[in-house]
């Protein structure tokens, strides 16, 4: 999966500006934006202004969440000036997101605080779109931007959007600026960044639904991965985390983690959870590793992680871990990782029953 955030930023801005350059002769001080408070005039300098924070964060390599920087056009410059200035903030977020390893984060708000570049790149994509169509809008102007662009925005800031009959028109109401059959109007959204769980040696990286797609048809997620994986059952389980995110069930917080190695930004295997919690609060987890990578104790310390995160949250409960009944050394991990032998009336209770050394044995762990 070869990185793309810094060509789709740079598409993003080159269409944005080259729209908007065919009505410079226009009125963009005292025509408010659509659905804004802004004037287009503004809302032009705030697509520059967000594409420069963006890359003042990533270049700070994640050690502030304030970037002491500003966008002040001459006013002399006119509308012509306000789009050299998003052309050029454009391409310094592009240079930034492209100079900056994968593994580098910054401060972004909600709800998990970081961003990686790719995270970034998602962002000045999205922000630019948007802007552009609010501003064309105002001004009387038709804007529809590639769906490969609008796709990118939405796999990566909007992963428990349903995807909708065309990517564009799913990014407008996703963002309160359009209507979908059978879908009630949008009146609150955010941004959401892939959560990444740290541990001792490793951060969970959770996927987005780009990624997972990647993984899915047989590629690397955008990840190096040490010899031997990804494993099947990671593959598998992007599938089913692709299935569910076009099913509009996916929630990224209980989707699949990628285990990154801390000393060489390689992936080691994956874990995560079958789903989001049910009534009772209860979640099954599963995971594997590279061959090469076992026997270090990576799933132990990851399995810990993720369940100490899992277990401090209100809506879970308890844990489960189906492990065969022949694999002693994935009944090992989840052992020492705090899990219990189901008792027969637990499994029952789970609708689970079990044999005499049965091919399946149910653990658990709850908070």
């Amino acid at each position: 999966m070869r990185h793309m955030g810094g060509e789709r930023v740079q598409e993003a801005v080159a269409g944005s500006v080259a729209l908007l350059r065919t009505a410079v002769e226009k009125d963009w001080d005292t025509v408010k934006a659509a659905r804004s408070d802004w004037s287009c005039r503004e809302a032009a300098i705030h697509i520059a202004y967000d594409l420069i924070v963006y890359a003042g964060r990533l270049a700070g390599r994640g050690h502030s969440s304030h970037v002491p920087l500003r966008i002040h056009p001459d006013d002399t410059a006119g509308n012509e000036g306000l789009l050299h200035a998003i052309e050029t903030t454009g391409t310094l977020l592009t240079a930034t997101i492209r100079t900056t390893p994968r593994h580098i984060r910054a401060h972004h708000p909600c709800p998990f605080h970081t961003a990686n570049p790719e995270g970034f790149a998602a962002l000045g994509v999205g922000e630019v779109l948007l802007h552009t169509y609010d501003i064309a809008e105002a001004l009387g102007l038709v804007y529809e931007p590639p769906a490969e662009l609008a796709e990118f925005a939405l796999t990566r800031l909007l992963p428990q959007v349903q995807p909708g009959p065309t990517p564009w028109s799913t990014l407008l109401w996703a963002t309160g600026r359009g209507e979908l059959a059978d879908r009630a109007p949008v009146t609150s959204w955010y941004w959401i960044n892939n959560l990444v769980v740290p541990a001792e040696r490793l951060n969970l990286e959770s996927l987005t639904p780009a990624a997972a797609a990647d993984l899915a048809a047989g590629g690397d997620g955008g990840y190096e991965w040490a010899r031997g994986g990804p494993y099947d059952g990671t593959r598998e389980a992007s599938g089913m985390l692709l299935k569910a995110y076009e099913a509009g069930v996916h929630r990224p917080e209980f989707g699949v983690f990628v285990l990154v190695r801390h000393e060489d930004d390689r992936a080691v295997g994956a874990l995560g959870f079958h789903g989001a919690p049910d009534e009772e609060g209860r979640v099954e987890i599963g995971y594997d590793l590279a061959e090469s990578a076992r026997g270090n104790g990576y799933a132990t310390e990851a399995l810990r992680a993720l369940a100490t995160w899992a277990l401090a949250r209100d809506d879970v409960h308890t844990l489960l871990a189906t492990v065969d009944h022949d694999n002693r050394a994935s009944q090992a991990v989840v052992t020492r990782a705090g899990f219990v032998r189901a008792t027969v009336e637990e499994e029952r209770a789970m609708g689970e029953s079990r044999e005499a050394n049965g091919p399946l044995q149910v653990y658990v762990r709850t908070a």
